[in-house]
């Protein structure tokens, strides 16, 4: 893993992991974060992040409250920590 995606995956593991599994966080939040001057550029790469972490099973991504098909993401889209049910 690049280490700009390393720093990706590592803040959304831990303001997941801050929430926990009752609150979500939006993308959004976690590239201002990282990149307070340009972070609308870097949201792909927060996604791309994002999904990876949501294959691997580390993260939930969710639309609407309800866990989503990363293949089938339209609109936007919460990040929360996984549940152990999942």
């Amino acid at each position: 893993m690049m280490q700009e995606e390393q720093r990706i995956a590592e803040r959304i593991l831990m303001v997941a992991g801050q929430r926990g599994a009752g609150k979500s966080t939006c993308p959004s939040e976690i590239a201002r974060m990282l990149f307070p001057n340009d972070w609308r550029k870097k949201m792909g790469a927060i996604m791309q992040v994002a999904t990876n972490l949501s294959i691997d099973g580390r993260i939930s991504i969710t639309q609407k409250g309800k866990a989503v098909d990363v293949e089938k993401i339209k609109g936007p889209v919460r990040i929360k920590q996984c549940t152990l049910s999942r």
